[in-house]
């Protein structure tokens, strides 16, 4: 038996015969001539599709693995959002002399980046604390260097130190009677 040789619309790539089809259906709709599935048909074909596309595997490995990927980088991105929230209201709870308020968006912005940093594999986000204290260190001296840092007067490095240890050993406590 011979084989037909491919001509015409079978010969086109299949870009070019989406975008045949795609222009007939449009023309077949103004012409109100087109078939409108009511939603019992749709539903069916979306099925069919559905039930066809699911037969090759690897394909729906591909789906699979960007959907985890997306998933994973939009959890990231809300986790490190919350921690930045957290950090904002815990500055200004300091701010207002709300220690309490202060240490609790504090503990919240702690749990919210330590999240993210799950969820996220690269750079800053997966680097450890230490790492981060030194990264820290480097930015607080070069802005030093620069002379665009914040050079406290005495008086509120004297009130930063007392807002730290009471948020430190309000924390200590805490721990102390989880602990038990």
């Amino acid at each position: 038996m011979t084989k037909k040789s491919e001509r015409g619309f079978a010969a086109m790539d299949e870009e070019r015969q989406r975008e045949i089809a795609s222009e007939g259906g449009k023309a077949a709709h103004e012409s109100g001539h087109a078939h409108e599935f009511d939603s019992e048909e749709a539903a069916e074909a979306g099925r069919k599709g559905g039930e066809a596309v699911s037969r090759d595997r690897q394909h729906m490995a591909e789906i699979g693995r960007k959907g985890g990927k997306a998933a994973h980088h939009r959890n990231a991105a809300f986790y490190h959002e919350a921690a930045a929230h957290h950090h904002r209201q815990a500055a200004r709870s300091h701010e207002a002399g709300d220690e309490e308020e202060a240490e609790r968006h504090g503990q919240e912005a702690h749990r919210h980046s330590t999240t993210a940093h799950g969820h996220s594999s690269r750079g800053f986000a997966s680097m450890d604390e230490e790492e981060h204290r030194e990264i820290s260190r480097k930015g607080g001296r070069a802005a030093h260097e620069k002379g665009t840092a914040h050079e406290w007067d005495e008086e509120e490095a004297a009130e930063a130190g007392r807002r730290g240890g009471r948020a430190t050993a309000a924390a200590a406590a805490r721990n102390a009677g989880n602990a038990t």
